[in-house]
């Protein structure tokens, strides 16, 4: 009820302080007024005027008063369009949480950092969670400290910017002025877990003539939070739950008497369910300096340091065998730690010519790497002499760019650019100790094995052009690119962009491009095996081995009847209004389609007897297997006046969204059955997990020493199937609701004081049969089970 009377009186103030807006004077300078980087290589495009929609977020601004301090939990805070979600016992994807835009996968999202493309990760998406089979760019390696604002174009742009921009751009601007600032936050959700300490800090002095240099750093740790509660598995007897005895309250009073005698309560055998442990080390620098005149020397990028601990599956004593009781008599729960080392370079030399042609010559360089240790675990095929811990290898993934841009205002109404692009990329995988996937390998986490191990690489040649054209009222934007991949050969795409300003301050807009997106190295030749539950057909539930295998192998190709991967090829349209009828009131109003043919996603599960020779009950393979539409609407309205002696802003934000898979491609020559190939539970990941009506109203207002922040967020509902076990569950749409106040202490100094979700909103609880006898109280869908999260932070600027 509380939540409900602040989400009226919000809209409340919304609307009456736009009427008494036009009475108010209000300054001129905000975001909708700077020139954007992204969606035209044009120097006089901003957010009032682009031809596609952009958002501009200040990040600056967020990070002295609202609760997030990571690029994900930002985005996904303002801009209802971008989705991020936090996992839970999800291996390598609770230590990089995957991002979807527009409701499409996390590949589909191409990262820029100034404008250069930015690598992803090398990890893959396994655990149907959002983005199950997905190779997405981990946001969370760019340390906030660094970041000026971020643009995020909403429509597809693989014309101008090649592979993997088909749901839109995120182009994060670094600074670039002399100054310096510090943050340092302390904060703990209502359940006393989760406790966050953050440092965060950046300094810019001049360099040579007209130069700057800019060093930034981010130091910080997320302690895990645990999210469960007792259970209904039979710890030491031999029924698997008491639901499956033939007297159940006899079970437990069994298993009462046996936890007492062991001088143990039940909590002892919680599951471990929950954010995971997250610990950062981030470095960035952004410099450039004239050389001489008219030629300029520029390099930016850093290094991200992060350390992760997250949890499998609780191992009871009545599922270890009896020598490995030996070293763990009441069970164990393995620990997942990972080492996550990301680094990136780009430098250029920009030079104007004496006829103002701008030259832009550039070399960008990232690599990431992951490895995996498990602990808290064994072999069990090696007994009461198996170690408690393994090295389970690593994969990594690196990217070099090298461009050639060249751009030139041939007058007031013609802006020509073109240039070209060369990319080499490669992806490893190695192998880890031989006791992590021997005999079984290490529970919970099965190590990398030398048939896992891989190498794999290859280039790509870009050319494209770029044409933007102003007369009166009337502006257009026109892209062409033409790509040729070392690995599957040749695309062509294309994009026009155009806007028509039919009353001053009133314009309707519209795009229409084609995109498309290479199958990632991680996808070609990503393989596995991994833990998984196993359900028979009378309830029998287990734990067993699964595999990814890669579709080039012969198991896939000539055994199960797979078609060799292919490139994505999407069609993007959008049309949309866009309304300023005063410099206070900005509104935009844009829909759009989205068609992708040959998505690549991985298969269910399948069952073959060929598989039990490489060791695995079941395998999932990459595939070209749906061809999918997205149909969706942007609103947005940002609103600035003075209101009394203070500063007033507004901005509400909505995005309704919706993905159907409107064709599937069955290989004529596959051996199994449609619902193993692609099941209704891959089908549930595509259409209905992620929420498709989410909106934001974002309230701010400065008087005196004070800032006040007030936004709700609506994550509307979501359908989740339960697989493996379990049923289809509707979880249903909530709001959450942020709050922060700051008083300034002195000048440069500012405390803040805050929380996010403070009415610790959760997900609907889950089912019973989805709750997996209990462990799993929630799902990680919408706003994620971590609940009611409070701050301080001390913020420095000098």
């Amino acid at each position: 009820m509380k939540r409900n009377t602040l989400l009226l009186a919000s809209l409340a103030l919304l609307v009456g302080n736009i009427a008494f807006a036009q009475e108010i004077e209000v300054e001129e300078n905000n975001a909708l007024d700077e020139v954007v980087l992204v969606g035209n290589r044009s120097n006089n495009r901003t957010v009032v005027n682009s031809s596609v929609p952009v958002d501009i977020i200040q990040v600056e601004e967020l990070i002295q008063q609202a609760p997030q301090l990571t690029l994900n939990d930002i985005l996904n805070y303002v801009i209802p369009s971008f989705n991020s979600v936090r996992q839970s016992s999800s291996d390598g994807t609770e230590h990089i949480d995957p991002i979807t835009l527009r409701g499409m996968g996390p590949d589909q999202v191409l990262v820029l950092i100034n404008g250069k493309r930015r690598h992803t990760t090398s990890l893959v998406n396994y655990q149907n969670t959002v983005g199950n089979g997905s190779v997405g760019t981990d946001l969370g390696a760019i340390p906030i400290s660094a970041i000026k604002n971020i643009e995020v174009l909403r429509d597809g742009a693989a014309a101008q910017y090649g592979s993997d921009a088909i749901a839109g751009v995120v182009n994060v601007v670094l600074k670039d002025a002399p100054g310096g600032d510090a943050s340092l936050t302390y904060g703990q959700t209502s359940k006393g877990d989760g406790e966050t300490y953050n440092f965060n800090g950046s300094y810019g002095a001049k360099l040579g003539r007209n130069g700057s240099i800019v060093f930034s750093a981010v130091v910080s740790e997320r302690k895990k939070t645990t999210r469960t509660g007792d259970h209904n598995l039979d710890i030491y007897g031999d029924n698997f739950a008491y639901d499956f005895a033939d007297h159940p309250d006899d079970a437990r009073a069994a298993d009462d008497a046996l936890i007492a005698a062991n001088g143990l309560t039940r909590k002892d055998f919680r599951f471990q369910i929950g954010d995971a442990q997250i610990r950062n080390q981030q470095f960035f620098v952004n410099a450039e300096t004239e050389l001489a005149d008219r030629f300029e020397l520029y390099t930016f990028g850093g290094v991200s340091l992060r350390q992760g601990e997250g949890y499998g599956f609780r191992r009871l004593p009545n599922e270890v065998p009896s020598e490995s009781r030996t070293i763990f008599p009441n069970g164990f729960q393995p620990v997942l730690k990972s080492n996550v080392n990301d680094y990136s370079n780009s430098t250029g030399l920009r030079y104007k010519t004496l006829n103002q042609w701008n030259l832009d010559l550039s070399n960008t360089f990232g690599l990431n790497e992951f490895k995996y240790n498990v602990d808290n675990t064994v072999n069990y095929a090696l007994g009461a002499d198996s170690p408690t811990s393994f090295y389970a290898g690593k994969h990594s993934f690196l990217q070099n760019t090298v461009n050639l841009d060249i751009f030139k205002k041939i007058n007031s109404n013609v802006n020509l650019a073109f240039g070209g692009e060369y990319r080499y990329e490669k992806y490893q995988i190695e192998a880890g100790e031989a006791g992590s996937y021997e005999g079984g390998g290490s529970q919970s986490f099965v190590g990398f094995s030398p048939e896992n191990a891989v190498k794999g690489d290859r280039h790509s040649v870009a050319a494209y052009t770029d044409l933007g054209l102003t007369f009166g009222n009337f502006t257009a934007d026109l892209a062409g690119r033409f790509e040729n991949y070392s690995d599957f050969g040749n695309t062509i795409n294309g994009k026009l962009a155009l806007r028509y300003e039919y009353i001053k301050g009133y314009s309707v807009r519209g795009a229409v491009s084609t995109g498309f997106r290479a199958p990632s190295l991680q996808q070609k030749y990503f393989s596995n095996s991994y833990t998984d539950l196993y359900i028979s057909d009378n309830g029998t539930q287990s734990l067993v081995t699964k595999g990814i295998i890669r579709n080039s192998s012969d198991l896939a190709q000539n055994r199960i009847g797979l078609d060799e991967l292919k490139e994505e090829k999407s069609v993007n349209a959008s049309l949309g209004l866009t309304f300023r009828p005063t410099s206070k009131l900005f509104i935009t109003l844009d829909g759009y389609f989205i068609k992708v043919d040959d998505r690549i996603v991985l298969t269910s599960d399948i069952t073959d007897p060929s598989l039990e020779a490489i060791g695995v009950s079941a395998a999932r393979i990459f595939s070209n297997a749906v061809d999918t539409e997205t149909r969706g609407l942007d609103l947005v309205v940002s609103y600035k006046t003075r209101l009394g002696q203070g500063n007033f802003n507004a901005n509400l934000s909505a995005n309704v969204n919706e993905t159907k898979i409107v064709n599937y491609h069955f290989p004529s020559s596959l051996t199994v059955p449609f619902n193993q190939y692609f099941g209704d539970d891959q089908v549930n990941i595509i259409e209905t997990l992620s929420p498709q009506v989410k909106g934001s109203l974002n309230l701010g207002y400065d008087i005196h020493r004070f800032n006040f922040l007030v936004r709700n967020t609506y994550f509307g509902k979501v359908i989740k199937d339960g697989y493996p076990w379990g049923s289809v569950q509707e979880h249903s749409g909530k709001v959450v609701t942020d709050v922060s106040i700051g008083y300034d202490l002195a000048k440069g100094v500012n405390l803040t004081i805050g929380a996010n979700n403070i009415f610790d909103i959760y997900p609907d609880k889950q089912v019973y049969e989805n709750s997996y006898y209990g462990v799993f109280k929630y799902a990680p869908v919408q706003m994620g089970v971590t609940g009611a999260y409070y701050f301080a932070r001390l913020n420095f600027r000098f």
